[in-house]
């Protein structure tokens, strides 16, 4: 199935996942345990976001790589979801993390591979491809979003080659990433940046102990050169702090029933973008992306409820201005 619209949203999935979710009553480390069931969805944080924004009635479009020999299960989402598909595809497998979800207690140990070591050489090729496919694309739409880690041998700086080159055809980058290539990316001045606490807390150097402590981390970012319009910190069980340079708005978390929490972050990205698109002022944004992380807690795999629980959900979410 070809998606019949250009997309308003392009993710760029430069290491992409299949995600391994087994499910374990009460989880015993150094013992045989048995499973409870087990499913495997197509992932990586880009294609979360794109996947969620879909369910929600965005159109998306997914450039990036893929390996080729276990392709079909990313195919078939993309043609069920109407997502387009503008991948590289790479020889090998896409790699494959395993999510171990105790039934019991509620958490998810995370089992992450690195994904493709690539040569200078396949790397500079494929940001080229990549970059390449990104000029058509943003000529219709309106957001670019960086998501995930990269691969072994990707630089560091393809995230700000790739936020840069979009921004210049008049598109706007929204940023979640880590460690080197957060930091790298940040100097090319996306529009919004994403990060988690123990991510802010690596980029600036200092642990985040407290709200004020993210609050203030969150405004030397707002302050840097290239900065940001807006930082969005997701702080967890405690909500997520929403950050211009001139607000600081703290969303709650809603009470749902949670069967993984694989995937909130990419979920809240999806909201995000879906509220800029809709024009949302910054309690509303709060809101909806706050909504879309609580729907996607009720879901195994990459999906979201239809648009109107998603939207009754947001109606929920309850915001303070932090001082």
């Amino acid at each position: 199935m070809t998606p019949s619209r250009p997309p308003q949203v392009v993710t760029v999935a430069l290491n992409p996942a299949l995600d391994q979710t087994i499910e374990i009553a009460s989880l015993q480390v150094g013992a045989v345990n048995r499973a409870v069931r087990m499913q495997v969805d197509v992932g990586g944080k880009a294609i979360n976001v794109a996947s969620c924004l879909a369910d929600f009635g965005v159109s998306a479009a997914v450039a990036g790589q893929l390996g080729r020999d276990n392709a079909v299960l990313f195919d078939e989402l993309f043609q069920r979801k109407q997502i387009a598909n503008h991948c590289c595809f790479l020889d090998g497998l896409t790699r494959i993390n395993t999510k171990l979800v105790d039934t019991v207690s509620g958490e998810t140990t995370d089992l992450n591979m690195p994904g493709p070591e690539l040569t200078p050489e396949a790397a500079a090729a494929l940001l080229d491809e990549v970059l390449e496919r990104l000029d058509r694309l943003v000529e219709h739409a309106d957001w670019v979003v960086l998501s995930g880690s990269l691969p072994p041998g990707m630089p560091v700086e393809a995230y700000a080659t790739i936020t840069q080159r979009a921004q210049a055809a008049g598109a706007a980058v929204l940023l979640d990433t880590s460690g080197a290539p957060l930091k790298a990316a940040l100097a090319a001045g996306p529009r919004l940046v994403k990060p988690n606490r123990h991510e802010l807390a690596e980029l600036v150097n200092r642990p985040l102990d407290t709200l004020d402590a993210v609050v203030a981390a969150g405004r030397e970012v707002l302050n840097s050169v290239s900065a940001p319009e807006q930082v969005v910190v997701s702080l967890g069980g405690e909500g997520a702090l929403f950050l211009t340079r001139y607000d600081a708005l703290l969303a709650h978390p809603i009470s749902v029933a949670v069967t993984s929490t694989v995937g909130a972050g990419d979920a809240m990205v999806a909201g995000l973008v879906a509220a800029h698109l809709e024009g949302r002022s910054l309690t509303e944004t709060a809101q909806l992306a706050t909504a879309f992380a609580a729907a996607k807690l009720t879901r195994l795999g990459p999906h979201l409820p239809p648009p109107d629980e998603v939207r009754a959900l947001a109606r929920q979410v309850t915001v303070t201005p932090v001082d």
